[in-house]
């Protein structure tokens, strides 16, 4: 049982959930964080009862380096439950054509923060304009210079040249 908190990132609090998770042996914790459309919504709601405050943060994370890390650190500080919407494979591939966009689970979630990477400009915060709409807010995040997935790719083709 004492691996459950120690296995945490940071400071945490064991809940039931991850306790009954590691006693039943085919479960992981991750289970506990990667959450069906409705279960988001449980949480949201529990969250919310408990003034708690909701921030929200997506992006592809394909090949996650410290500037993901950075930017996943910078948006928890910005609330109290940090809602993560990672672009599944497909939606990556069609980046480069129509733009698939996390609206339907920001309107799932309706975040009091939605935080993006300071390459953003407010005007491309894909969201802003709804989460405004509600009294929420928009935080840009400024990169953490010298890392990024793109010059991650091209320093692991240049060694293998």
């Amino acid at each position: 049982m004492a691996g459950v908190a120690v296995g945490m990132v940071g400071t945490a609090v064991s809940d039931p959930g991850a306790l009954l998770c590691a006693t039943d042996g085919g479960f992981s914790l991750s289970r506990l964080k990667v959450l069906s459309r409705s279960a988001l919504k449980a949480r949201v709601e529990e969250a919310r009862a408990r003034r708690k405050k909701v921030v929200f943060t997506n992006g592809c994370f394909d090949l996650l380096h410290m500037g993901h890390f950075h930017l996943l650190q910078r948006a928890r500080a910005f609330g109290d439950l940090l809602v993560v919407g990672i672009s599944d494979d497909a939606s990556v591939r069609k980046l480069k054509g129509p733009k698939p966009t996390p609206l339907r689970l920001l309107r799932a979630v309706q975040p009091d923060v939605l935080v993006k990477g300071g390459d953003y400009s407010l005007d491309q915060v894909v969201g802003k304009d709804w989460v405004e709409s509600y009294g929420g807010r928009v935080e840009r995040v400024p990169l953490l210079p010298g890392f990024s997935t793109s010059s991650l790719i091209e320093a692991i083709h240049e060694k293998g040249r």
